[in-house]
């Protein structure tokens, strides 16, 4: 199991879901998206994991609403802003090989224990 937690910044969601896999004693990485690039390939991912580009938008946080990809509906739109600009991202964003969750969804992390 390879866990990779996509965050933007600490905050209480991205916290739980290092303290679920560090209580369970699975090791996993913290990715900053302050210094690591999104390509487009892992982009997508997290957007079918979200169920489309628009669920990746954190239209809850001050800092997402400021910018023009709060604002878009267009998939491709949303997905080469946030390319550019990954601060506007749901946090975390949790990976496990070519699965992903978007927040905290401790059954689908449980489901992937399981079938390890």
């Amino acid at each position: 199991m390879n866990i990779q937690i996509y965050a933007g910044k600490k905050n209480p969601d991205v916290l739980k879901a290092e303290r679920f896999f560090k209580e369970r004693r699975i090791p996993c990485q913290l990715v900053d998206l302050k210094k690591h690039k999104l390509g487009p390939k892992e982009l997508a991912l997290f957007a079918r994991a979200a169920g489309g580009a628009a669920q990746l938008v954190d239209r809850a946080g001050m800092k997402a609403l400021e910018r023009p990809v709060a604002h878009m509906t267009g998939e491709s739109l949303i997905l080469s802003e946030l390319l550019g600009d990954p601060a506007a991202l749901v946090s975390p964003i949790v990976r496990n090989g070519n699965r992903a969750t978007v927040g905290v969804d401790e059954a689908e992390w449980l489901r992937w224990i399981a079938a390890e």
